[in-house]
């Protein structure tokens, strides 16, 4: 049957040790699914995500033209082996002016910003469109590079849908790209540049720190490009939600599997604030930054803050506002919903410690709403979530792995709040 509308989260009864694994990262999955199309030879990503987004991406790969093959990976439910025939830089498919090639990229940011730059390697026409809420995110950065590259690509306000046509630059060419509004902008760039023969100058907001950047530039660096395999890392946003589980339950002393130690991840700095969770009352923590300290794992460290002993300040939230919700306004009204005091001021919100109480939850239909309000309900009873299926954007089995009994799991209940049942393991996935 699957998820219901409506879930309920029960703390469980009696903590224990967990041992969780966690699927492997989004950002690095749909990166290496694009440079292994790009590459030349077979390249086999092992623990790759399997969730909306990658699905997305895949699909997307396949309409253009490439061959992949996935296979189960049984390690992880939710992670899959997939292997991509390279063509050398090739794109193989394309349409005419008359009847573009439609790509449909979901509300998946790096599927629609990856291929964006990918299809301009290709000979003949592309339009890229997706759900509304992707219709409404921003993209013009990104399409005046691309038309510095000398590319024709037509978006009515910078927006999808976007009709492109690929194979109209030659020779060597370079652009300017600003990432004041997302980095995935320099990132769909580089990953197509080598075979572009781009040179791509970044700019804007940390534009030498941006941490995603860094990331892309490392994976190129690392990535076999003639054939051959990648380990694909586990998702260090993912699993900041079970690393505030353990830190709200010490009992469990829960540890994530094969925490990844390349660095390339910013999300795994989560582990920095750990020992937040035991200080006692003083003054305010300092604050955190998305555009320097955390990235998605910032909305996590934000649901949790009003059960610690001081004040947190979250500041330079201005990038939450334009992904898959409005995420600074969603997380101050559902934390107010639920008993919090939160400050919001442009964009920085301040959180303060606070008796908290259950509430139903609006998600926006926003995965990481979804999953960081669930592991409030892990401290919190009575947290009910709406439209819970979501979550399969990033992470299918997450509610599977909440109510999972220990070592693999939380052992939290996980109620159909019309039917007032636990929900059996069978209907906690998404999708």
């Amino acid at each position: 049957m699957g998820l219901p509308d409506v879930v309920e989260i029960v703390p469980p009864a009696r903590p224990a040790p967990v041992w969780v694994t966690v699927p492997g990262s989004k950002s690095i999955t749909n990166r290496a699914l694009v440079l292994a199309a790009l590459g030349e030879g077979d390249v086999t990503l092992r623990g790759a995500l399997w969730s909306e987004d990658t699905e997305i991406m895949v699909e997307a790969l396949r309409t253009l033209g490439f061959e992949i093959a996935v296979e189960r990976d049984p390690a992880e439910e939710c992670n899959r082996t997939i292997t991509v025939a390279g063509r050398g830089g090739r794109v193989p498919r394309a349409g005419t002016a008359d009847r573009p090639l439609e790509i449909y990229v979901g509300n998946a940011g790096t599927v629609a910003r990856f291929l964006m730059a990918m299809v301009c390697l290709g000979e003949g026409w592309y339009r890229l469109h997706g759900t509304p809420r992707m219709h409404e995110r921003p993209q013009a950065a990104l399409i005046d590079a691309l038309r510095q590259l000398g590319y024709h690509v037509q978006a009515q306000d910078g927006r999808l849908p976007a009709l492109i046509a690929g194979g109209t630059a030659t020779g060597f060419r370079s652009c300017v790209v600003s990432i004041e509004e997302s980095s995935q902008f320099a990132s769909a760039l580089l990953l197509s540049a080598r075979v572009g023969g781009w040179k791509v100058t970044v700019v804007g907001e940390d534009s030498e720190e941006s941490a995603y950047v860094r990331m892309t530039a490392q994976l190129i660096e690392a990535f076999p490009v003639s054939g051959g395999e990648f380990q694909i890392e586990p998702d260090c946003s993912s699993a900041s939600y079970f690393l505030a589980a353990g830190a709200l339950l010490p009992e469990t002393r829960l540890q994530v599997a094969a925490w990844p130690e390349s660095g390339w991840q910013p999300d795994a700095r989560f582990l920095d604030l750990l020992p937040r969770f035991q200080a006692g009352p003083g003054e305010p923590f300092p604050p955190l930054s998305r555009a320097r300290d955390l990235g998605d794992a910032i909305m996590t460290a934000i649901v949790v803050a009003p059960l610690l002993a001081r004040p947190s300040r979250f500041v330079d939230l201005g990038r939450l506002r334009l992904q898959e919700s409005e995420r600074v306004q969603a997380l101050s009204t559902e934390l107010k919903k639920c008993g919090a005091r939160v400050v919001e001021d442009g964009d920085t919100l301040e959180v303060f410690p606070s008796e908290l109480r259950g509430a139903e939850i609006e998600t926006y239909d926003d995965h990481r709403v979804a999953m960081c309000f669930s592991i409030l309900g892990l401290k919190v009873p009575g947290m009910r979530i709406r439209n819970p299926a979501c979550v399969g954007k990033t992470f299918p089995n997450f509610f599977a792995k909440l109510a999972a009994p220990s070592p693999a799991g939380l052992g939290a209940t996980v109620l159909d709040v019309r039917s007032g049942r636990p929900l059996p393991p069978e209907d906690l996935m998404a999708g």
